[in-house]
């Protein structure tokens, strides 16, 4: 018997629905940040649920910024599953935090929490000798087959029960290890289409993490029924210098302006082993591949993108250096100029170490590959010589280099796929800062030709612009019970950065960000604002991803909440 025009709508819907759930940083395994269904309108905050009690605290060590990395929300049907923060703060470490996974499920229009099961993870080493991370390092599960996994304990993986919270099983790769803290699960867990789990880990130098050299670094893959492979990063990225091999740093404070001359070579130290940059999240192609980027240990400047096999054999690498040549001159104000390079200085090279540019994996970022329909790979690498942007580099499915774009600090940017093409979307924040160094010596910050500025950006897959919206927010707001309080209007003339660091867009083309003025937003496929919606705090710095359900709910976070708004007309708050 046919299926009647209606039951082929259900069908469609159901598919639809299906497809729809968000089950990893970046949603899929691409990290395309896309939806297949339309987001709701963001007339109202259905729902507020707050995850991490010890903001107060981490603004105080952040100097009234947040610099915590924060998980993005799973949503499947009518299940959530968030990071929820326990235990105490430390201003000195990180480690006496617990992190955990809450369950909440809809029901008509509340949002309950079912359970909560913790996990025995610990972040990377606190910063020493200012070396390592500033920013808290990200704790971040995956949902895959039926069920959800986050990071353990000694480089290993919980496997939890997404109806109860109770652990199936730990899955541990490293039983050589000393013990259950001898490794670290350096950043989220990302899932392939046949539910394969694929992480990375490194065991620090317990005495000097970030000063001297790792014990090792692998990268991870769990099969559905929890047998794992691991394979070095060093393994993966032979023509990376050795570990004992000298790399080139940056000239010192006493040598600015730089370059000190136009043939001039910074001095040199160990590179120290190939390893993961933390937070970094894999991205898996359609046919298996796994692409990730690695960095020399002890130097940022020598970093690569990597594409490896299903088995963890290497594909191929393609070098993050010498691949930029828009420093000096370009970029920069001209030789001699205020904000530029010492005088005669060749055009296009990073002052900070004279050559033509490295893209950079630092450990205060989140940005990961994203995978693009034509197979080809974007990530926001860190660059400091053009005001701390970065650059978005984006690379053949070959691993072929194929441009940058000026910014790319801290951004997994979205794929919006339409009219047989795509479209890049990313934040991109032109930030107060010394234009290639930070210090009372240094150069000064941005001119009037190119001013502190704060947009939302689409691009063409040749990162050409196709519009961009800057942020006009001018004043502080502050949601104080029903009432939103603003004050200081004009204290903020250039607008406010946008914090988001994986944006979403609906099948419409509609891209959804969080600033740091409180506002989540919604743009259009033309580059108009459609809405936007005050959630709790204007409040620097917190870096924080966005998800869209199948109902087309949006979760946006902000100040430790995550707040889920759409078209329906009450507030409600989490029961706990």
């Amino acid at each position: 018997m046919p299926l009647t025009r209606r039951a082929v709508f259900l069908l469609f819907l159901a598919a639809a629905s299906a497809n729809a759930q968000w089950t990893q940083l970046g949603r899929d395994p691409q990290h395309s940040g896309a939806v297949p269904n339309a987001a709701q309108p963001m007339s109202a905050i259905l729902a507020d649920f707050v995850y991490d009690p010890f903001v107060a605290a981490e603004l105080l060590r952040g100097g009234g910024s947040l610099l915590v990395h924060f998980q993005a929300a799973i949503v499947d049907d009518d299940d959530v599953f968030i990071v929820v923060k326990s235990g105490s703060y430390s201003l000195q470490t990180w480690s006496t935090q617990t992190w955990n996974i809450a369950n909440l499920r809809w029901s008509g229009k509340q949002l309950e929490q079912r359970w909560i099961t913790a996990s025995d993870w610990k972040p990377a080493p606190n910063a020493e000798a200012g070396a390592g991370p500033g920013f808290e390092p990200l704790f971040h599960a995956v949902l895959a087959n039926g069920a959800i996994y986050m990071p353990a304990a000694g480089g290993s993986i919980l496997q939890i029960d997404r109806g109860t919270g109770a652990v199936i099983k730990r899955i541990n790769p490293f039983p050589f290890g000393s013990g259950l803290d001898a490794t670290i699960v350096t950043g989220p867990l990302a899932a392939d289409g046949d539910g394969n789990i694929i992480y990375s880990a490194m065991k620090f130098d317990p005495s000097h993490p970030w000063l001297d050299d790792i014990a090792g670094a692998w990268l991870v893959r769990v099969t559905p029924a929890g047998t794992s492979t691991i394979a070095s990063y060093t393994s993966l990225t032979p023509g990376a210098p050795p570990a004992n091999s000298q790399c080139l740093g940056q000239f010192t404070s006493a040598q600015l302006p730089w370059p000190p001359s136009p043939e001039a070579i910074p001095p040199a130290s160990t590179c120290g082993s190939q390893r993961p940059g933390l937070n970094v999240t894999p991205a898996i192609a359609s046919d298996g591949t796994i692409v990730t980027v690695s960095r020399a240990h002890l130097n940022s400047r020598y970093s690569y993108l990597v594409a490896v096999n299903p088995d963890l054999t290497i594909k191929w690498t393609a070098s993050l250096r010498d691949r930029l040549n828009d420093g000096c001159n370009v970029l920069l104000p001209a030789n001699g100029l205020p904000g530029g390079c010492r005088q005669g200085a060749h055009t296009g090279r990073d002052p900070g170490d004279n050559t033509t540019g490295a893209g950079r994996v630092t450990d205060d970022s989140t940005s990961s590959p994203v995978i693009a329909p034509d197979g080809s790979v974007f990530y926001g690498a860190y660059t400091r010589y053009n005001y701390s942007q970065g650059h978005l580099m984006h690379f053949s499915a070959t691993g072929a280099y194929l441009g940058a774009y000026r910014f790319g600090w801290d951004i997994t940017p979205s794929i919006w796929s339409h009219d047989l093409t795509y479209s890049v979307i990313l934040k991109e924040n032109h930030y107060a800062v010394g234009s290639y160094c930070s210090g009372g010596d240094c150069p000064p910050g941005r001119t009037l030709a190119d001013p502190e500025s704060y947009a939302m950006t689409r691009l063409s897959p040749a990162l050409d612009i196709e519009w961009q919206y800057f942020n006009h927010t001018t004043s502080e707001c502050e949601r104080i019970g029903s009432e939103i309080v603003c004050s200081g209007d004009g204290a903020f003339p250039n607008g406010f950065e946008w914090c988001v660091n994986a944006p979403a867009v609906d099948a419409r083309g509609v891209a959804y960000m969080n600033s740091e003025d409180g506002f989540v937003y919604a743009i259009d496929a033309n580059g108009h604002i459609v809405e936007r919606l005050f959630l709790q705090l204007a409040l620097g710095a917190a870096y924080t991803p966005i998800s869209i359900d199948a109902r087309g709910r949006v979760y946006a976070q902000n100040a430790g909440h995550l707040f889920v708004v759409g078209a329906q007309a009450r507030r409600r708050i989490v029961s706990r």
